[in-house]
């Protein structure tokens, strides 16, 4: 058997083949759908998977005010931040985060489960997140996928 013959093929940026796809967040559950968006940014649902590329589809999340949690964790969850100051530390529960900002939310879910490095944020970049059912990226036409159909 010729060794040479099997070479593995690493993905580059001239080579990956993004797509755009919008996900319907209605009566999705958040970590679970977050989960699954992180991947489909990563490129991992992909053949050509390579780890330190971006090969990951753009993705639209539309109704971003309609996910579920379960159990207690709109209100028993507590998300904290610091404004830089002394006593500046703040916290906000997944609901009142919900009320003022879905989009903050289902962004700050899908970072959690994305590389903490360079690479990472500039897979975030390829994530857009909307509120209500409309959104402004028909121009990349992008098709509508179903998160239950992926592992």
């Amino acid at each position: 058997m010729d060794t040479l013959s099997y070479r593995t093929v690493s993905a580059n940026k001239a080579t990956v083949q993004k797509e755009w796809v919008v996900v319907d967040a209605t009566g999705l559950i958040l970590g679970r759908m977050g989960a699954k968006v992180a991947k489909l940014l990563r490129g991992k649902y992909k053949p050509s998977f390579t780890p330190h590329v971006d090969c990951g589809d753009n993705v639209i999340i539309i109704n971003a005010d309609k996910v579920k949690l379960t159990g207690n964790k709109w209100t028993d969850r507590i998300y904290l931040s610091h404004t830089g100051y002394p006593g500046g530390q703040r916290e906000i529960t997944p609901e009142k985060l919900l009320q003022k900002s879905p989009e903050r939310l289902v962004k700050k879910v899908v970072k959690g489960m994305l590389p903490k490095n360079r690479l990472g944020s500039k897979l975030l970049g390829n994530l857009y997140v909307f509120a209500g059912a409309e959104h402004n990226m028909q121009a990349q036409q992008p098709k509508q996928i179903d998160l239950n159909t992926l592992n």
